[in-house]
């Protein structure tokens, strides 16, 4: 009987873990949450209120966990784990001051596109595919550069750096890699 009542325990016990591991995760899984410190919200989201991702004329928008937080459990508890990182350097004042974070600007850029190469731009292709591409809407260039990209085996940030966000100094970025905004 003291064994089936401290099995039960535990079966609750878990349960209320996972409920708030959970419950956690989902709070912090929201562009709420991520422009709740001023560093986010005076910097990246400002930029990003002027991109077709924030406004467009289907009405969907992509927030900033669609693009930086995978979907899929395993990657988004990887992520979450590297965010940590984040809140280190939120606590340091690391970026703390407009000035503080266009200087750290390239290093944070070049950490989110190694990333995005590294995953194939999961977190782009929730939305975009180039199967799902309808090559008569674009326009000549895009669909050269799509079809080329699709034969190469190129992913969406080997040339859509500065979709979302303003570009770190150019000076230390491949502008071959850059997109033409135009397209």
């Amino acid at each position: 009987m003291a064994i089936s009542a401290g099995v039960l325990i535990a079966f609750v016990v878990g349960i209320l873990f996972w409920g708030g591991f959970n419950w956690a995760m989902e709070m912090t899984n929201n562009e709420a949450f991520c422009i709740s410190c001023h560093e986010m919200e005076e910097n990246v989201y400002q930029e990003y209120k002027n991109t077709i991702h924030y406004s467009n004329r289907t009405g969907v928008r992509a927030t900033c966990p669609d693009c930086h937080v995978p979907k899929e459990w395993i990657w988004k508890i990887k992520r979450k784990i590297q965010a940590s990182n984040e809140l280190y350097h939120k606590v340091m004042g690391t970026i703390d001051t407009p000035e503080k974070f266009e200087a750290k600007r390239i290093e944070l850029a070049k950490h989110v596109w190694q990333a995005m190469k590294e995953t194939d731009s999961r977190e782009c292709r929730n939305c975009h595919n180039f199967e799902s591409m309808d090559y008569v809407k674009q326009g000549r260039r895009a669909v050269d550069h799509h079809e080329r990209g699709l034969q190469e085996g190129q992913t969406c940030i080997d040339c859509h750096k500065g979709i979302a966000h303003h570009l770190p100094n150019m000076a230390e970025v491949d502008p071959s890699a850059v997109l033409n905004k135009g397209e």
